[in-house]
């Protein structure tokens, strides 16, 4: 499933936004992070992070940056992100976080000392009684700052920090670049281990060249916001339409028996019959069927998309935990 807004969460762009707002700060357990994909790692911290605010009598609170500081910093090595800033907002909201203070990562940020950015945005302006990162956490300008330097600031203004064990799947750490790589591999249920959930692309529906339809396979078009796209292929999925749920089978790629031009996220859902050329689309990708490939004729092709749809349905009826 993917996140949905179940609660609010405060959401604040600056530290002048917090003062304005009159948010009644007066202490928080916070971690700081880009926290892309909400992974099963990322969770356990927020999970910490919120029982020790509840003890404390604290806000639960997120620090996250955007845009990622490696479009600032070295954009030709900036990955891309596995879920926008607006579905991490949503994210921390449903895992139970109380604010999320979202800082625009620039020049200036970057070029603020470890001692500085503890003292400005971790003492000053959330009042941190307790700090949550991992082992491999850096800040500050050139990432100078690390846990030990952490932990001695803590010392000097008053605050603990903890240091969380990074989540394992099979012996092996939780990360978002091996989220990036099994996605970009399309090993989608791969990528649904460390995640916890369906790798999933939303945006909007697009008209398509109405192709689909002329096979008898109608497709609904994605126009997504997200930046990782799955590899070429087609998978068994689930989408998301007016809050209703169909299982589907889906295309990503350039359509070679046709065009094959302009990559392209087509689904074709199951028992829905409705034709759609605007509103908001979800895809949730399960499982990786086949990669795609150029058919000699339309009718080859569509003999392998009837062959495809039966894939996914044996899929879905061999899942049990998928209702």
């Amino acid at each position: 499933m993917a996140f949905r807004v179940a609660r609010s969460v405060e959401e604040w762009r600056s530290l002048a936004e917090i003062f304005a707002a009159d948010s009644g700060v007066r202490g928080s357990v916070v971690s700081v992070g880009n926290f892309d994909g909400l992974h099963i790692g990322h969770q356990k911290i927020i999970r910490a992070v919120v029982d020790g605010a509840r003890n404390e009598k604290a806000i639960a609170a997120i620090i996250t940056f955007d845009p990622h500081p490696l479009k600032v910093l070295r954009p030709d090595a900036a990955p891309p992100l596995i879920m926008t800033i607006k579905q991490r907002v949503a994210g921390f909201a449903e895992c139970g976080l109380d604010a999320a203070l979202v800082m625009r990562f620039d020049r200036a940020l970057a070029d603020l000392s470890a001692e500085e950015f503890v003292k400005s945005v971790l003492v000053e302006t959330v009042g941190a009684k307790r700090i949550l990162v991992g082992a491999n956490f850096r800040f500050g300008c050139q990432q100078a700052g690390d846990v030990d330097l952490l932990m001695r600031l803590g010392r000097d203004h008053g605050f603990e920090v903890e240091i969380m064990a990074a989540a394992e799947v099979g012996r092996r750490p939780v990360s978002s670049t091996e989220i990036r790589r099994a996605v970009a591999e399309g090993k989608v249920d791969e990528a649904r281990e460390l995640l916890g959930r369906p790798f999933t692309l939303t945006g909007t529906i697009q008209a398509g060249a109405g192709r689909g339809s002329k096979i008898v396979f109608p497709t609904l078009n994605l126009a997504t916001e997200q930046e990782l796209l799955p590899a070429r292929g087609v998978y068994a999925t689930e989408c998301v339409v007016d809050e209703r749920t169909f299982r589907s089978v889906t295309n990503v790629g350039v359509r070679p028996t046709f065009d094959g031009r302009g990559l392209s996220v087509e689904s074709h859902l199951f028992d829905f019959g409705e034709r759609m050329i605007s509103g908001l689309l979800e895809v949730r990708f399960w499982k990786r069927l086949r990669e795609e490939r150029r058919f000699e004729s339309a009718e080859a092709l569509k003999a392998q998309i009837g062959l495809d749809i039966l894939a996914a349905q044996d899929f879905f009826k061999s899942q049990a935990f998928i209702k």
